[in-house]
């Protein structure tokens, strides 16, 4: 499965447009994560256990993007879009989000002569 976030694959011919697939992830970050990376952003620096979360949650979107896409007949998903977000919740807990968006096609190789 090609993931792209060019609106074409070079070398290939896109032959069915299947739709708009996007998929969500949320997860939790715990008081702990929540502290350090508070401390981080006092001090500077980066936040090892965020950075970690958010590719994680950005793998399990792209995973169920890629399911999606393969359920309707594709064999690439074009135009990915993706977003971030922190979503804070009661008792000043957060969330992190990664939102997958991008348009589920069908390619055949271009023929040469």
């Amino acid at each position: 499965m090609i993931l792209t976030t060019a609106a074409t694959i070079e070398g290939k011919k896109i032959v069915d447009h299947y739709g708009i697939v996007s998929s969500e992830t949320i997860l939790g970050a715990n008081i702990f994560k929540d502290f350090l990376a508070g401390m981080r952003d006092m001090v500077g620096g980066r936040s090892a256990s965020y950075e970690k979360a958010l590719r994680e949650a950005k793998e399990i979107a792209l995973k169920e993007l890629t399911d999606q896409a393969k359920t309707l007949g594709a064999n690439a998903v074009i135009a990915i879009a993706l977003d971030y977000e922190t979503i804070n919740g009661g008792s000043g807990s957060s969330m992190l989000m990664v939102a997958v968006s991008g348009t589920a096609v069908r390619y055949q190789e271009l023929q040469t002569v």
